[in-house]
This record gives C-alpha cells, sequence and structure tokens, in this order.
C-alpha cells in the first residue's frame, strides 16, 4: 500500500532534505508540496494526502493553524528546529515529531512507525471508532520536554488541566486530563481506580484490603488509594 505524501516546507534546503528521504522509500509517494499555511490548506483539501511533513513556522499560516482549518485530517509528523512544540504535537495527534536537523536514521525511525500506525489504520476501516493505544508521549519537566515510553510509567495522578505522570524515579507533567488519557491507554495494563488516579498493572507491588477499599503499593514506593468502584474493577483481576 503507498502513501500519499504531502510536504509542507518553507526552506527549499528542508523540501529538497524531504524530499530526498522520501524518494528512498518505496511505499512513501510524494504528491505534492507547499511552502505556506494558505498553500498548504488548498493542497491538503484538494490532494488528500495520507500523511504531510508540516512545519509549524511557515508564512502566512503556521502549520497548527493550518492543522485547525482543514476539514480533511491526515495523518501528520512534525518538523522544526523549536523542541517547545513537541508538546503540542502530542496534543494534536501527531505520529511523530522531528526536530531539525535530523538525518537519515532518526527519518526512517519515524517512517517505521508510520509504516505500522498507517498500515494498522488501514485493515481497521469498518472501524474507525478503534484508536491505537499510546505507546509514546511528549512530557515536561520544568523547561524541558521529554520523549517517554508509556510502559515506563507507573501511575498517572489529575492535576487540574494536567496529568502527572509517575515512573520510576521521576514525576513529569502532561496536557491533558486523566480522563482522556484513560481513553488512549493500553486499557490491558492501565486502569483508572479513583476519579484522580490510574495505575500502570505491570508495576504493582502489592495490595492492601482496606475494608471496603483497596491501597496499591507501586514498585517506586507510591501509594495509591483506590475508590470503592475502582477497587471492584480491580478485584475482577483478582485469581
Amino acid at each position: 500500500m503507498n502513501i500519499r505524501t504531502l510536504i509542507v516546507e518553507d526552506e527549499p534546503l528542508a523540501r529538497q532534505t524531504l524530499r530526498d528521504f522520501i524518494a528512498d522509500v518505496e511505499w512513501l509517494e510524494l504528491i505534492g508540496e507547499a511552502s505556506d499555511g494558505l498553500q498548504a490548506i488548498e493542497k491538503i483539501e484538494e490532494l488528500k494526502p495520507d500523511l504531510i511533513f508540516l512545519d509549524v513556522q511557515i508564512p502566512e499560516l503556521s502549520g497548527l493553524e493550518v492543522l485547525r482549518r482543514i476539514k480533511y485530517k491526515p495523518a501528520v509528523v512534525f518538523t522544526t528546529a523549536f523542541e517547545h512544540y513537541a508538546v503540542t504535537a502530542f496534543e494534536l495527534e501527531a505520529l511523530d515529531y522531528l526536530q531539525k536537523p535530523f538525518g537519515r536514521e532518526r527519518f526512517h525511525q519515524t517512517i517505521e512507525r508510520i509504516q505500522k500506525r498507517l498500515t494498522e489504520s488501514e485493515s481497521k476501516k469498518e472501524t474507525p471508532e478503534t484508536v491505537e493505544p499510546l505507546t509514546r508521549l511528549f512530557v515536561r519537566k520544568k523547561d524541558l520536554i521529554f520523549p517517554l515510553e508509556t510502559e515506563e510509567i507507573f501511575w498517572l495522578e489529575a492535576n487540574g488541566d494536567y496529568v502527572n505522570l509517575h515512573t520510576a524515579d521521576e514525576k513529569y507533567m502532561a496536557s491533558g486530563t486523566l480522563t482522556e488519557f484513560s481513553k488512549r491507554l493500553d486499557e490491558q495494563k492501565f486502569l483508572q481506580i479513583h476519579r484522580s488516579s490510574i495505575i500502570n498493572l505491570d508495576h504493582i507491588e502489592k495490595i492492601e484490603e482496606l475494608g471496603r477499599t483497596l491501597l496499591i503499593y507501586m514498585k517506586n514506593g507510591a501509594e495509591v488509594q483506590a475508590s470503592r468502584s475502582g477497587s471492584q474493577v480491580l478485584k475482577k483481576l483478582f485469581a
């Protein structure tokens, strides 16, 4: 299956780099290019690409504004020199985020991920409501942004319009609500046990019964209290 691809990039050298990298991939078919935001909207609506490589800072309209205005919704890979757009990329459900300058090896890592996601999406067209679980996201700690594999997350904690993500020895912050995360995480591994917390079942150390509720001890030393309803759901998993 060929993936029809569009480049949205105002820098000629960056366009040529993407053009060369795309030409190396048999199943990527370059169908067009755009150098500004208005042209990008026109090309996306006209050509209906499967995938776009989208620079964030382009003339006329930013890449982010382009995504907000288009009716047709292709898969997106952001390309930009500025790392602080990574969180926005996650919020807008981009498949990946390429920070300039990127090389051929990093490009092909992205391509492998895209091939898997788009191939799976094509095979599930009859059930478009199915959403692949998150396997990686971008998180913030102070002024830095990091990629984080979801399997590293021990538990998630609601924090207003953000969510705290606890790993073995760190705490990160990501934009979004706990409800949004609960819909996108692997339900075979992650379980919401309280309105303010989700746990990774793979990282449970032990569980203590406290009357009608459960206290979960995580392998990183955290103690997470389950609500009554969350406790009942968790108890169903007991042998």
